[in-house]
């Protein structure tokens, strides 16, 4: 086989292992395994992945092809945390950036410190929501947005995530 053959065929299995890479961060059990790993951390129970609520993630995303960080309301029904950027970004990536704000929760106070947020994190560990449903979209800017929502949701003023 010539050089060029071989750089031709590893260039395309490259490729392919980029492919599954990028879709691997964006399946159902990638977004639940994010989740999970934060709340077992914690000493909450696991949370699943919900297609009823996962649908709703969807149809609010594919609203949001504007790229622009606007809660859906849930309709009262679901918590949510959303997260974009103006390239790509995978599921576990947004996850990642809520529960990085753990750094900025005081539990004894259940307060984030001064000048920060931390209601996305404390969204993904809050002890009573159990099911949860995500979705990606790219943006019409080429930017990428990502929802998450929680059954039950959680963040209520007083009570503390777990």
């Amino acid at each position: 086989m010539s050089s060029f053959s071989v750089m031709y065929v590893l260039g395309l299995i490259f490729m392919m292992v980029g492919n599954h890479v990028v879709y691997a961060q964006d399946s159902p059990a990638d977004y639940v395994n994010a989740h999970n790993a934060a709340r077992s951390q914690v000493g909450v129970r696991n949370i699943v992945w919900d297609n009823t609520v996962a649908a709703f993630a969807q149809n609010y995303a594919n609203q949001r092809k504007d790229c622009r960080l606007i809660h859906s309301g849930g309709g009262g029904r679901y918590g949510e945390n959303l997260a974009m950027s103006t390239g790509g970004l995978s599921g576990t990536d947004a996850v990642r950036l809520w529960v990085d704000e753990k750094r900025d929760y005081n539990y004894n106070s259940n307060s984030c410190a001064n000048g920060k947020v931390c209601g996305h994190y404390t969204q993904v560990v809050w002890r009573n929501s159990a099911r949860l449903g995500c979705a990606k979209v790219r943006c019409n800017n080429g930017g990428t947005f990502v929802t998450c929502n929680y059954d039950p949701p959680g963040n209520y003023v007083g009570q503390k995530p777990y």
